[in-house]
């Protein structure tokens, strides 16, 4: 069996073409190290050199994962330089993987967390958190289980999005969610009070983080959404090192100096070895509801050229909302507030489309029960 399933994973690898060698990444010599178990375990090297596409190996874990018989939560990827040590893609890229050492374990995968979606964007004030909200409150109404996780430790703003303020109880040693619009919470901003400076460190946020993967009790959930602060920094990595992630989603405005610091954030997340699933443009344009005409405020087609850049979809642009800042303030989604509305509807068919990227099989994932 171990072989039959290696000859899978093989092909799935040849199938992959480098654009720069002009030659697919097997024949290219850029897997080493490959290793398949009957458990459907797959571990390899990719040799990445400066110049190739990261993408690559984004495209080599899916494919892989993609292969009948692969544990999917079962893939280990270890990217390196030709010229350099290698590092594991769930591991800080910064950090050598001593060849003596052997490979640092996978993060580990919860599944009580249901699929780990990180919402994030590459730089502040781009509506990310709005984003999150909303695509948890259509999730939730679509069936699902839903949990947020306000991992935005320096700026917190779930608490004032879902308009939930309360300390969260601790029964039987774990911290009790708080709950609005039939999703659980989790936030630094329910610990501390409104006006404490959060001025950490980079091993106190992976311990906040690590804490709310672990310590609280989010029972069993279908989607858990995490709010990432924006840009590349602590509470990115210490994610992806302590729980595996199922993907990514890019929140951009169409202006190019957001578009800039958003490709950073989405090639860190393929260097650490998390898929992308999408792009999200918002504040597209805002159409005169009276006169209908459109007026592009933050320039146009930023979100696609995006997407285009590094190869994933543009899950969809979500246009100026009258109101939608006062909603987003008095703690009342806009999915909910004015559900008919432009950016609602947008917000809904995104949410449909996560469900089914998130699913890997291009179908809805189902509403678990029990």
């Amino acid at each position: 069996m171990a072989e039959s399933l290696e000859s899978r994973v093989t092909a799935a690898l040849a199938a992959i073409h480098n654009p720069r060698l002009e030659n697919d990444i097997l024949s290219a010599g850029m897997i080493r190290d490959l290793a398949v178990t009957s458990q459907g375990d797959v571990s390899f090297t990719f040799l990445l050199g400066a110049e190739d596409p990261a993408i690559l190996v984004r495209q080599a874990r899916s494919a892989v994962q993609a292969v009948e018989g692969v544990r999917r939560e079962g893939v280990r990827i270890a990217v390196s330089n030709p010229a350099g040590p290698a590092r594991v893609t769930h591991g800080p890229p910064s950090v050598p993987v001593p060849a003596t050492a052997g490979t640092p374990p996978t993060p580990p995968a919860q599944p009580d967390l249901g699929r780990v979606l990180a919402v994030s964007s590459g730089k502040g004030g781009v509506g990310k958190s709005t984003v999150a909200t909303n695509l948890a409150v259509a999730l939730a109404l679509a069936g699902h289980r839903v949990g947020v996780m306000d991992a935005d430790i320096y700026g917190p703003n779930i608490p004032r999005m879902f308009g939930v303020f309360g300390k969260p109880p601790v029964i039987g040693g774990r911290i009790q969610p708080l709950e609005a619009h039939g999703v659980r919470l989790m936030s630094l901003g329910f610990l501390v009070e409104r006006d404490a400076p959060a001025i950490w460190r980079g091993p106190i946020i992976m311990k906040v983080v690590q804490q709310f993967l672990r310590d609280v009790d989010w029972g069993r959930l279908d989607f858990l959404i995490v709010d990432l602060p924006p840009g590349t920094g602590d509470a990115q990595l210490s994610l992806v090192q302590a729980t595996h992630v199922s993907g990514a989603i890019i929140v951009t405005t169409p202006q190019e100096v957001a578009v800039g610091d958003a490709l950073r954030a989405a090639k860190m997340f393929e260097r650490v070895g998390v898929p992308v699933l999408g792009v999200v443009e918002n504040m597209s344009a805002f159409v005169d509801p009276e006169t209908g005409r459109r007026f592009e405020l933050f320039s146009s087609g930023g979100g696609a050229r995006l997407a285009a850049e590094i190869g994933v979809p543009l899950l969809g642009t979500v246009p100026l909302q009258p109101h939608l800042a006062e909603l987003a303030d008095a703690g009342q989604p806009i999915l909910l507030a004015e559900p008919e509305s432009a950016a609602a509807v947008s917000l809904r068919a995104i949410a449909a489309d996560l469900q089914q990227k998130a699913a890997g099989s291009g179908v809805p994932l189902p509403i678990l029960r029990g």
